[in-house]
């Protein structure tokens, strides 16, 4: 394991341990349906709340997933640094409640069995044709905008940033997350 994926690591198991209660009145909804085979794959962070375990971002945030034998997700999470050069992060996902609600772990595999190692992952809002997700979890203090490209066309944006309000999200808080 590297330096960059050692911190990473670490990283996001101090965000879950310091994730605040649930503050918002109402449940998160996620989407009706999330059919794993589509959803994995190369996703490009447009937009994101920002949070420790990304500051050393600078552009070029990507998530890859793989579907795993074991029927888990592999999640490799990478990004450009200031410098160029590029960190990652592996962990897995798993699914917690369908159809959208799962967990996420960049812990290392011993510390599986620790619930404060794994982070929600709730996909809120998705495209019918995949081409956009938005992820959350139920205190709202993470949120993450991704496409299957780069860029995302402004009516999606727009329409992201529009619902947003209603999920009990202040899209004041996005910040767009430069590509190359």
């Amino acid at each position: 394991m590297t330096s960059a994926t050692r911190f990473l690591a670490v990283a996001a198991l101090a965000a879950a341990l310091a994730a605040p209660a649930a503050h918002a009145a109402a449940p998160l909804p996620t989407v009706p349906a999330l059919d794993l085979d589509r959803y994995v794959g190369v996703w490009h962070e447009i937009a994101r709340y920002p949070n420790r375990f990304q500051e050393s971002c600078a552009g070029d945030v990507t998530a890859t997933y793989t579907r795993n034998a074991d029927g888990t997700i592999g999640v490799v999470n990478a990004c450009r640094k200031a410098d160029g050069e590029t960190m990652r992060a592996q962990g897995v996902a798993r699914m917690v409640t369908p159809p959208a609600t799962l967990a996420v772990r960049f812990a290392p595999a011993w510390l599986a069995w620790l619930p404060l190692v794994w982070g929600d992952y709730w996909v809120i809002d998705l495209a019918d044709d995949y081409r956009y997700a938005v992820v959350g979890e139920p205190s709202r203090e993470y949120l993450w905008v991704l496409a299957r490209g780069p860029r995302l066309p402004d009516a999606d944006w727009q329409r992201i940033v529009a619902r947003l309000p209603a999920l009990g999200y202040d899209p004041s808080r996005l910040v767009r997350t430069p590509a190359s």
